[in-house]
């Protein structure tokens, strides 16, 4: 086990059946299904910049956001595109077409986890923060290193559940009990050019500055989507209480049908992401739920992009 700073201590949860998904939120999360789960370790937050940074010296790990591009995997993308950089978050000036992502996304050169906003920016006393920008397999080197895996989608949706079945929320079926402020999502309904600041936070938090869920688990909503290993699908599968959420198991074979459509030029693999970020706006994306669930490029990390790791039962 390499030596890495920790924040919290990781959490051993059980394993057993629970109802995964959603039929009253978007189409995607349905249908609602009984699946069952193994005994796991979950790390209790996101992976931090100083956790990460620990691994990239330790091994030398340039990550994907690091590196050019190879225009045969991109056909038609202008070179400028294709130099080392990421998507980083730009509020807009004023109100926009909610369709339009592009209005508040922007491809720029430079941004990396060591520069989440781009040339200029950098991690320094941002050390507790989520490690963001990071692609599924620098995700996986990193979970690699310290002798453990992403997990499955049914393994996240079970730990971001903590126990309450069923629930629209990790913590209960209210968006803030008691007025309470529970995740780091959007403050106000002026998405994406207004926030009221609420929180506190514009961007990332701190990883355990909200209140962690009934397993100890903190940020399993809001703060930065979460990668899985699971390949993305359209919809559920539709499957009775068993043991189908192991590693591999209803995934092999899967990445040509989580191809996006819309894009068929670009035969780019996409994995599952849970449970939004603090760009998750009540009246836009009201995906900061454990059901919730949503597909990105397995070579693309974003300013609003992290991951967990866990540790099977027996995997030391």
């Amino acid at each position: 086990m390499p030596d890495i700073p920790h924040t919290l201590a990781p959490v051993h949860l059980p394993g057993g059946d629970f109802t995964m998904g959603s039929d009253v939120h978007y189409p995607e999360e349905a249908p609602a299904h009984r699946v069952r789960v193994d005994a796991f370790t979950i790390e209790a937050t996101a992976v931090t910049n100083a956790q990460f940074s620990a691994f990239v010296a330790a091994t030398g790990h340039v990550t994907v956001a690091e590196r050019d591009l190879d225009p045969a995997d991109y056909p038609g993308v202008p070179p400028d595109d294709l130099r080392p950089g990421s998507l980083v978050f730009t509020p807009t000036p004023g109100p926009v077409d909610l369709r339009q992502v592009s209005r508040w996304w922007s491809w720029t050169p430079g941004a990396s986890w060591r520069h989440p906003q781009g040339p200029g920016s950098s991690v320094d006393r941002m050390e507790g923060h989520p490690v963001v920008h990071v692609a599924h397999e620098d995700a996986q080197a990193y979970a690699t290193w310290v002798g453990g895996r992403l997990p499955t989608e049914a393994e996240w949706e079970y730990a971001a559940r903590g126990g309450l079945e069923g629930a629209a929320y990790t913590w209960g079926d209210e968006a803030r009990p008691g007025g309470r402020i529970m995740a780091n999502t959007w403050d106000g309904p002026d998405f994406p050019w207004r926030s009221d600041g609420e929180s506190g936070f514009l961007r990332t938090a701190p990883v355990g500055s909200f209140p962690p869920n009934g397993y100890g688990l903190h940020d399993m909503a809001g703060n930065v989507w979460e990668w899985t290993d699971d390949w993305w699908s359209e919809r559920h599968h539709d499957r009775t209480a068993g043991p189908c959420c192991h590693p591999g198991e209803a995934r092999d074979g899967a990445r040509e049908r989580s191809y996006d459509p819309a894009q068929p030029q670009a035969r780019i693999g996409r994995k599952v992401v849970k449970g939004g970020s603090h760009l998750c706006a009540d009246t836009y994306c009201l995906r900061y739920r454990p059901a919730a669930r949503r597909p990105q490029a397995v070579d693309t990390g974003t300013s609003h992009q992290g991951f967990r790791c866990i540790r099977p039962d027996g995997a030391g």
